[in-house]
């Protein structure tokens, strides 16, 4: 398509989204995601949220977007997952401050990798392998 059907394209159908609400990740136990999201990045739960079929926890990200942690068996707990988390499917959260969640992620042990591109960015992981890219 070239650059022209491009706009025109984008002048003719609106843009209706406005953010991601939120996002979903598998975790296995409530204890360890509390221990990472809430202690290490600081995150709080939202108590508000209604009671689902199953399990979890609703982490507040900011007034408008949270991260929905579901207590569920993984049906890709098997899947051979990149070595380089930036390849791997991922959740990348802005924040402030990356060298304050540097500091906490080395406090608690917790590893992680500077983005290849050279962007002030980081990635690690979560007790359940779930990945996050933090950026500034």
């Amino acid at each position: 398509m070239g650059v022209f059907k491009i706009q025109l394209w984008r002048q003719l159908m609106p843009n209706h989204f406005q953010a991601i609400h939120h996002v979903s990740m598998i975790i296995s136990n409530i204890e360890q995601s509390i221990r990472f999201y809430c202690t290490v990045l600081e995150l709080e739960i939202d108590p508000s949220r209604p009671k689902m079929s199953s399990e979890g926890l609703w982490l507040t990200i900011n007034a408008q977007q949270q991260i929905h942690l579901l207590l569920t068996d993984d049906p890709y707990k098997s899947v051979k997952r990149p070595e380089h988390a930036g390849l791997d499917r991922h959740v990348a959260l802005k924040v402030n401050d990356l060298k304050a969640i540097m500091m906490r992620l080395d406090k608690h042990g917790i590893a992680y990798k500077m983005s290849q591109s050279g962007r002030q960015a980081l990635f690690c992981h979560d007790p359940d392998n779930n990945t996050l890219e933090i950026q500034e």
